[in-house]
């Protein structure tokens, strides 16, 4: 029995009839570039995450960077974010000439330390001392909701405040997540989504969504993903070439429909791998000291805290972690590492002189970190292959 990482053609097999229907509808209309079908799915997109202001993208990446273009970054400026993360995340900073600074995770949840955070901001940690920058020139916070889960943006959110800093919710993988009753997208002044085609909202190709708060800045996002151009032709600031295909709108405003189903269904899955691994005896909440297996933790994502976990990812720790990927792959398992290498000693950012130190926690998360099946139609037969194969492995 084969276990794939994702099975995009079971999920496919299910909408084939709806998928077709709405791209056929696309080419009667032979109107492929923004218009009434994108229309339609930003307003049904932007209700479905609570958001006022919703603009289809080509990517979550260009969302990235719409948003660190509105809020007029320039060569310079300095800009917080995980470096346990899609090299997207900073990889929009460094477009604009701005400079990433790396701040490490929380190992739980492997999203950014709200406390670390407030430490380097006031100078109280040895990266701030080391660095030595203008505190003058943080600009913006790039949170990263990773793995499906929302990062603790209480805290976040507070610091923004006292600082003045503007909040970009990298909510790449959390469509749907929920914090304190609240969904990603929602917390700071931007939320950026994408629609790669293995997300839980995922397009036949690249697609994005930015959402904004302020009115004044979301119109400036609608001109900037346009070329900045309006009316066209006219240039009153110079944009990017960011436009939503229709036949992405179109499919995406089916997909989007069953999207709370299968975020449940995900999570179902999610505490069926909890419950079998707890039952084989290899759970551990210290790896590093015992041949185990630590668990994915519902943090923010915990009900009871009024929050989701949509599981983009099921991501475990676990001891040897290579050499349990290697046993899995051999047993026609899928699996991925989400992240191997951390941003901040990655060799285009050598010129900032991190060391593997600056960041510990998302070093070992990299060395640890192991991303295994889930998908709606994951069965519980080939969860429990996955798990029983772990567990002979570190048996």
């Amino acid at each position: 029995m084969k276990v794939p990482l994702l099975d995009l053609n079971a999920q496919f097999k299910e909408l084939k009839e709806e998928v077709n229907i709405a791209i056929s509808d696309v080419l009667e209309s032979q109107s492929f570039i923004m218009g009434d079908f994108v229309k339609k799915f930003e307003s049904e997109v932007g209700s479905y995450c609570e958001t006022d202001f919703a603009y289809g993208c080509a990517s979550g990446s260009d969302a990235l960077l719409l948003a660190l273009m509105a809020i007029d970054i320039v060569p310079g400026d300095y800009v917080i974010t995980s470096p346990f993360t899609f090299f997207a995340t900073a990889g929009a900073v460094t477009r604009l000439g701005a400079i990433p600074i790396f701040i490490d995770i929380d190992p739980d949840s492997f999203n950014i330390d709200p406390g670390k955070v407030r430490d380097f901001i006031e100078g109280r940690d040895e990266l701030s001392k080391r660095l030595n920058l203008d505190r003058n020139k943080i600009k913006a916070i790039i949170p990263v909701h990773l793995y499906g889960q929302v990062a603790e943006m209480d805290a976040l959110v507070k610091i923004a405040e006292e600082f003045n800093l503007t909040i970009i919710e990298d909510a790449a993988q959390s469509i749907g997540s929920v914090y304190r009753g609240k969904k990603a997208g929602n917390f700071g002044d931007f939320g950026c989504f994408s629609f790669f085609p293995s997300k839980n909202l995922g397009a036949y190709g690249d697609a994005g969504l930015i959402t904004v708060k302020d009115p004044e800045i979301a119109s400036k996002v609608d001109i900037l993903r346009l070329h900045g151009a309006k009316p066209k032709y006219h240039h009153k600031m110079v944009g990017i070439n960011s436009r939503l295909d229709a036949i992405q709108a179109a499919i995406l405003s089916v997909k989007l429909n069953y999207l709370d189903d299968w975020s449940e269904k995900r999570r179902e899955k999610a505490l069926i791998y909890n419950e079998l691994f707890s039952s084989t005896g290899v759970v551990t909440d210290n790896i590093a000291d015992n041949n185990g297996v630590k668990l994915p933790k519902e943090g923010t994502g915990n009900p009871e805290r009024g929050g989701k976990h949509i599981y983009h990812q099921y991501t475990i720790r676990v001891s040897d972690r290579d050499r349990v990927q290697g046993i899995l792959k051999g047993e026609g398992i899928g699996t991925s590492i989400y992240y191997p290498v951390p941003l901040h000693i990655q060799e285009c950012f050598s010129d900032l002189n991190y060391t593997s130190n600056d960041c510990p926690e998302a070093v070992r998360a990299t060395h640890e970190a192991l991303s295994l099946p889930i998908f709606p139609e994951l069965t519980e037969d080939q969860i429990k292959k996955v798990v029983n194969t772990i567990a002979k492995a570190l048996s």
